[in-house]
């Protein structure tokens, strides 16, 4: 019998998640049934938004589940074939039996087999859909993103400069500061350590921004706020800065009075909302990757026993673009 290593969720984190928090467990991977394919994970991602399900969607002592980019080795399923890739959401484990459900193939040749985790996938829909859809991004407009260096964040960017626009970027690190700039190419960049988030806005774009792309909250959602003009739209995708409160209350904006008299709308979205977009998504990602438009970074920890390093690590700036675990070779 096939064993699958495996991380299961040992205690609920309080507060910065630690290695206790997780366990490395073997499974018996049972003979796949007829209508079944057994997966053979290559990447597992790990991404912000699993901090927030560790609260109460994840059960304690079962195994936690996230993006992953595996191959069929076996199949007794019509719409699958042994060697096909295939994306899914059984990550965090090695092996894995699937009536099919959820499984989605992908074209190693469009595109190298780890992007289909980071700029051709879910990372880079949402940059996608975020900016194009949510945000209502219009060609040549001012644009903010904070977290600007991550797999979301930098493809946000690059997409606004594809488009004509100005962008301005943060990041935690003088060297992921120089990245943005210098690399993805952002018209202005800074450190929000160390720097004055509204002073660098306003030296960025004096006119002030058209669109803010929401990854941290904070004190950041506050300058952007202030410097925002009018009719702005800021697409919220995700606030880092409060995933682990904890109880312990984060600074947040005290000026939402902003939003009304220049009309500011706020708006969260899931990348579950830009399905009817995904074709023209990786039409348009493939053609930016392969003219050299597009740049991207990854982060790849070796082995499944690395997995809970890799998810502490995306709080304490360890990842360099997309962070991905490796689990075998192609």
């Amino acid at each position: 019998m096939l064993i699958s290593k495996q991380i299961t969720l040992k205690s609920r984190p309080q507060g910065m998640p630690v290695g206790e928090n997780f366990e490395l467990v073997e499974i018996e991977v049972p003979d796949a049934r007829d209508g079944e394919v057994l997966v053979q994970n290559i990447y597992m991602s790990v991404d912000p938004y699993m901090r927030g399900r560790m609260r109460l969607d994840f059960p304690v002592g079962e195994t936690l589940a996230g993006g992953a980019l595996g191959k069929v080795i076996l199949s007794n399923h019509p719409n699958f074939a042994e060697g096909d890739y295939v994306n899914n959401g059984y990550g965090w484990r090695e092996y894995f039996l699937s009536d099919g459900a959820g499984l989605s193939k992908v074209d190693e040749t469009l595109a190298p087999l780890s992007t289909y985790l980071g700029v051709m996938g879910m990372p880079g829909l949402t940059a996608y859909g975020g900016l194009l859809v949510t945000g209502e991004y219009k060609d040549g407009e001012a644009v903010f993103v904070s977290a600007a260096s991550g797999a979301v964040g930098s493809v946000v960017g690059q997409i606004v400069k594809i488009k004509g626009g100005t962008v301005i970027g943060s990041a935690g690190s003088d060297e992921k500061v120089d990245q943005l700039l210098n690399e993805f190419g952002f018209d202005h960049a800074f450190n929000y350590k160390t720097a004055d988030p509204l002073a660098e806005l306003r030296r960025g774009a004096p006119d002030g921004i058209d669109v803010y792309f929401e990854n941290v909250g904070g004190e950041q959602l506050e300058a952007a706020l202030t410097h925002i003009r009018p009719y702005g739209r800021i697409p919220i995708c995700g606030m880092i800065a409060h995933y682990n409160d904890h109880g312990q209350l984060t600074a947040g904006p005290r000026n939402l009075t902003e939003t009304i008299y220049k009309f500011v709308q706020l708006r969260g979205f899931v990348v579950s909302a830009f399905g009817s977009q995904r074709e023209q998504f990786l039409k348009d990602m493939s053609s930016w990757i392969e003219s050299g438009q597009m740049k991207y970074h990854e982060t790849v920890y070796e082995g499944i026993e690395k997995a809970p390093e890799a998810f502490i690590g995306l709080f304490t700036g360890s990842n360099n673009g997309k962070m991905l675990v490796k689990l075998s070779d192609a």
